[in-house]
């Protein structure tokens, strides 16, 4: 049985094939067109997808479509109604688009694929629900989704169990924490839909001066987490901008203009809107739980990536255990669709391990094999050493351990935002520059910006605060007392950025001002490679801990070919790249021919 999942038309668009109830492909869009956050009809992707297991559109038995397009529609022309005739502009740009391809979902997908089969349209929240139930280890939990907008509703609850979602309650738009949390990204001047986690990043560095204005003015929280939003300070229902001028006005002056200086106030509004959001999800959960009374949890949709509200409802929220979808957002709802066809629709049965989830590391996306990777180095003409059997652990470890910056390419790209291991550019986290140095001369992106550790599932625990794995990096947890240097008083009174150049541990390029870290823990089952090569880092050299990020300057999706990890690794600071067995060192590499003023499109991300 051939199921394939697809998410498309809002942002991350991606495609899953599941056969069998297994989870076989997926990936996201944008590793193949190279535009980030591609939100086009996956058509790559579905290739991808369909190639890796041999089969044509015409095999599929069923496809499965994230969400409902003409509730989604009604949702979008109720909206403008509502507010008509303010929006004309909005409504002008969105309407044409909606009549001549969004809505016409089945014709696009017979279209596109040659399916002539069954198509399936579970609710944008139901495959959000799914993606987080069904791949999850257990065989019965509450979820709990939070995002931007599907249909109406902007969060949800209810039950799995076996092989069943149940929803039992919404809020509805334009009530959405998912889309307040993207209000501030925007007034903050970070781009929508995408950096998001630049101001979680930036919250630490502030205080939370405004979390009271927020929940005085702009929402009303009740006990339970459901909330009301005041849409006289908010434009997103029928404008081209999030917020509006009387916003601008509450808050003291109009958004920041993207790409100009960070001032102590918009560290003090990311802290203020992350700690509201941390807020309102704890007290979802706590409601969840009372209302549920199941021990655990399970999280999907956007607001399921802030990895630090995800460590609180951990740590400090009733449930036993969490579990969260790796692609949290909307290129989870690809996953999530066929799920749910397979167990919900064609009602197969379910039976969770307790142990380990169904997604496998979530390396799920394309995998180049030695030959592939060879013939693209040949020719080329790209100058490499092949390392011997057993090599490229040892070998790359060594590089680290002299502070050089590597790019790793390895197995099978992973389904989700996070790098792990399969497309990452790694270093040492001992050293106090290589944040600073990665963030500037690798990633071009802010330095304020701070990096996840990778380190083996059985070390984990000498050096962070968790006592379960974390594969996914999608929680935040903190450093261990042990490891922490004492600060001086000088450097306990800094503010903002200054901040940033404190040693503040013994693993200083991945703690982060409040002494946390976003944490990746490496299971030798799911990644052996990397598993061994962070072992021998350890054995060699001390310290089971190094910094993983993502493989991609900024601006850019994570690579997904070698041709994608060679151009990457030649337009920055890079020092090596290893693919497969193939050890590139870049000062024997000749300049890209084609490569001129390159670095000017990611300047505006």
């Amino acid at each position: 049985m051939n199921i394939l999942g697809i998410s498309a038309f809002y942002h991350d668009s991606a495609a899953c094939l599941v056969q069998d109830g297994k989870i076989v492909s997926a990936a996201q869009e944008e590793r193949f067109t190279r535009k980030k956050h591609d939100f086009s009809f996956p058509r790559k992707a579905i290739e991808f997808c369909l190639a890796d297991t041999g089969l044509s559109g015409s095999d599929l038995d069923i496809v499965a479509f994230y969400d409902k397009p003409f509730l989604k529609f009604e949702r979008i022309l109720e909206t403008y109604l509502t507010y008509a005739p303010v929006g004309i502009q909005s409504f002008m740009k969105a309407i044409p688009l909606w009549i001549k391809e969004k809505i016409w979902m089945k014709d696009l997908i017979r279209r596109e694929l040659g399916h002539e089969g069954t198509i399936v349209f579970p609710e944008h929240h139901e495959s959000h629900a799914a993606s987080a139930f069904f791949p999850s280890p257990y065989q019965e939990a509450a979820f709990l989704t939070i995002d931007g907008v599907g249909e109406w509703a902007t969060a949800s609850y209810g039950v799995g169990k076996d092989n069943k979602v149940k929803l039992l309650a919404e809020i509805h738009f334009p009530d959405s924490l998912g889309l307040l949390y993207s209000a501030f990204t925007y007034y903050t001047g970070f781009k929508v839909n995408s950096g998001e986690y630049k101001v979680m990043g930036l919250a630490p560095y502030g205080q939370p001066k405004y979390k009271d204005l927020i929940l005085n003015e702009l929402m009303d929280l009740k006990e339970d987490g459901s909330f009301r939003m005041n849409m006289k300070y908010f434009n997103y229902c029928a404008g081209l901008t999030m917020t509006n001028r009387k916003f601008d006005k509450l808050f003291g002056g109009p958004p920041r203009k993207p790409e100009s200086r960070l001032t102590q106030r918009e560290m003090d509004l990311a802290r203020s809107v992350q700690d509201v959001t941390e807020e309102v999800m704890m007290r979802m959960a706590r409601h969840v739980r009372k209302e549920t009374g199941q021990k655990h949890l399970c999280l999907a949709g956007g607001v399921a990536l802030n990895c630090v509200g995800n460590g609180r409802v951990l740590r400090e929220g009733p449930f036993e255990d969490i579990w969260i979808q790796p692609a949290a957002g909307d290129a989870g709802g690809a996953l999530g669709a066929a799920l749910f066809a397979w167990y919900q629709y064609l009602e197969n049965t379910r039976t969770a391990p307790l142990t380990r989830d169904f997604q496998g590391g979530s390396y799920l996306g394309p995998c180049f094999s030695e030959d592939a990777i060879r013939k693209y180095l040949d020719e080329n003409s790209i100058p490499y050493t092949v390392l011997g059997n057993g090599q490229v652990a040892e070998t790359t470890a060594d590089l680290i351990a002299q502070e050089k910056v590597v790019g790793w390419f390895q197995g099978r790209m992973e389904f989700g935002p996070r790098a792990l291991g399969s497309r990452s550019i790694i270093g040492d986290a001992r050293s106090p520059r290589m944040q600073e140095t990665m963030n500037l001369k690798i990633k071009f992106r802010e330095s304020f910006r701070p990096f996840a550790p990778s380190t083996t599932e059985e070390r984990c625990g000498d050096y962070f605060d968790i006592d379960r794995p974390s594969p996914y990096m999608l929680l935040v947890a903190p450093v261990k007392k042990e490891v922490r240097r004492e600060m001086t008083e000088q450097e306990q009174n800094l503010f903002g950025l200054d901040k940033l150049h404190v040693v503040r541990s013994s693993v200083p390029a991945v703690t982060h001002v409040d002494y946390s870290a976003r944490l990746q823990t490496v299971s030798k089952d799911h990644h052996p490679l990397y598993h061994e090569m962070i072992s021998k880092f350890d054995e060699k050299y001390g310290c089971p801990v190094i910094i993983n990020t993502s493989f991609n300057v900024r601006g850019e999706p994570i690579v997904c070919t070698p041709e994608d990890a060679y151009r990457c690794f030649m337009r920055t600071h890079m020092d090596y790249l290893i693919m497969g067995r193939f050890l590139l060192d870049k000062e024997k590499q000749k300049p890209l021919e084609d490569d001129t003023d390159w670095r000017s499109e990611f300047e505006l991300d």
